[in-house]
């Protein structure tokens, strides 16, 4: 899928919302298009000659600031790319209801080709050309682990901007998605995994939305297909099928695929991948050369946990999950989201499933801004004052307080503990208000929709307050 179907496919997708929301004569427009985008082709000298590269950082709307939204790494990227990226960050955010307008920026290169070192000096050069050009700063933009880029790639670029702006005491607030031991918080690696289970564990608290699906209630035993097994996929499979009872019984990667019908070892697969690069040659279950063959096999749930345009007007008519969980930033294609939609699977967009890692990042940010941890001036007082309930209840009953819950009870949140609560309450808060939002007058949006109309009544609220 190239950049500029990806970024058709974004805005075909406002469009359909936006008719639905009221608003001023061309406010739409506004909305919709990309504020700025800022070019950069930069030099590394490396391996005895000048390198060039070429990157992107996006603005996509500063109706409230800053800006937020992860920088990839990868060797097929492009401008259109980055702007589709940066509009669904603005959307996401909206919906969230998180103070950011939305960006995205992205690196030609292949990080494969590249050692640990020559990375590093790529990464701090390209860092130097966003901030002297108001791309990056605690207060104006905000970036974020994505394809090809992870914690190390975020510190490096920390510490850059502190070289940078070494009188900003807020610098370590620049990025997001950082070390624990450089700012990080505690969770945000799993963000979008653990997201992604929330939002489908909250699905399923949903009777009406689960029997309209087809589905029966429940997520113990149901069978799941995940279209890559990266961070947000490795999460979510682990989640599912440790927490939850799921059958992984399909993991899609680049070079193939795994099934077995009893279901998959995802620590093992995952294992198998990291030392090998790949499926093939895993033992233990079917590995198919083809696999994006797999995306069609029965299933009850798919998840599309990797690229843009997995699903499309090709394959959609094939598909046989009854619910579609879009991990990936735009996996679905328009028409492959109009085909089914006409056959009735139901599709939890990836403007609300994949919002985990985002939410975090807002999560790390205030940590950041304040300069202390969650937790520590709440987490002695909680637990004394749970220790004492515990002793009274004992007391009063004559019965040991039950060792199975003793320490869940007892002991103080944690920071990750806090984080995970956070998450939860706002996927569970943003499913609900989608649910309300389907429901005009006689007529019943989709999901994707529904969530759209959230955030484009979000951002119109935003420009006229201010006037605009």
């Amino acid at each position: 899928m190239t950049g500029k179907a990806f970024l058709d496919d974004v805005d075909r997708q406002f469009n359909s919302a936006a008719q639905h929301v009221t608003m001023q004569d061309g406010l739409s427009e506004k909305i919709r298009v990309c504020n700025a985008t800022y070019v950069v082709r930069f030099g590394v000298r490396l391996r005895g000659r000048m390198q060039t590269f070429t990157g992107w950082r996006a603005v996509h709307s500063t109706h409230v600031s800053p800006a937020k939204g992860g920088i990839r790494y990868a060797s097929n990227t492009d401008q259109e790319e980055v702007e589709a990226l940066a509009a669904l960050m603005t959307y996401k955010c909206a919906l969230m209801g998180l103070p950011f307008g939305g960006s995205k920026g992205a690196l030609r290169i292949d990080p494969r080709e590249w050692t640990t070192e020559e990375l590093e000096k790529i990464t701090r050069r390209f860092t130097q050309e966003l901030a002297r050009h108001g791309f990056l700063s605690p207060s104006q933009n905000v970036p974020a682990p994505d394809m090809g880029t992870n914690e190390r790639t975020m510190i490096w670029m920390t510490d850059e901007y502190r070289r940078w702006a070494p009188t900003d005491i807020n610098a370590f607030a620049c990025v997001t998605g950082k070390p624990l031991a450089a700012g990080g918080i505690d969770g945000r690696v799993e963000a979008t995994g653990r997201g992604v289970q929330y939002a489908i564990q909250e699905f399923f608290r949903s009777p009406a939305d689960v029997t309209a699906s087809g589905l029966s209630e429940g997520l113990e035993n149901k069978r799941v297909i995940i279209q890559g097994l990266g961070n947000v996929g490795y999460h979510a499979a682990s989640f599912l099928s440790q927490e939850d009872g799921c059958k992984i019984i399909g993991i899609i990667e680049r070079d193939g695929a795994v099934y077995s019908p009893d279901g998959l070892d995802v620590e093992a697969v995952k294992r198998h991948i990291t030392e090998t690069g790949g499926v093939t040659g895993f033992a233990g279950a079917d590995v198919i050369a083809d696999g994006s063959s797999l995306i069609t096999e029965d299933c009850d749930i798919f998840i599309p946990a990797a690229m843009e345009g997995v699903i499309n007007d090709q394959n959609a008519p094939h598909i046989k999950a009854k619910l579609v969980v879009e991990a990936a930033n735009g996996p679905t294609t328009f028409e492959g989201d109009r085909i089914l939609r006409e056959r009735g699977i139901t599709v939890l967009p990836d403007l609300y499933v994949n919002a985990g890692g985002v939410v975090v990042s807002y999560f790390e940010w205030v940590k950041n801004l304040t300069h202390i941890p969650f937790g520590l001036m709440e987490r002695r007082h909680h637990e004394t004052s749970h220790r004492m309930l515990a002793k009274s209840l004992e007391a009063m009953t004559g019965a040991q307080f039950p060792a199975d819950t003793a320490r869940a009870f007892l002991d103080g949140a944690r920071e990750v503990d806090l984080v995970r609560s956070g998450l939860d309450e706002m996927m569970r808060g943003a499913y609900q208000e989608i649910s309300e939002a389907r429901r005009v007058g006689d007529e019943l949006l989709d999901f994707r929709t529904a969530a759209f109309t959230i955030a484009i009544r979000r951002i119109v609220g935003a420009y006229e307050v201010i006037g605009l």
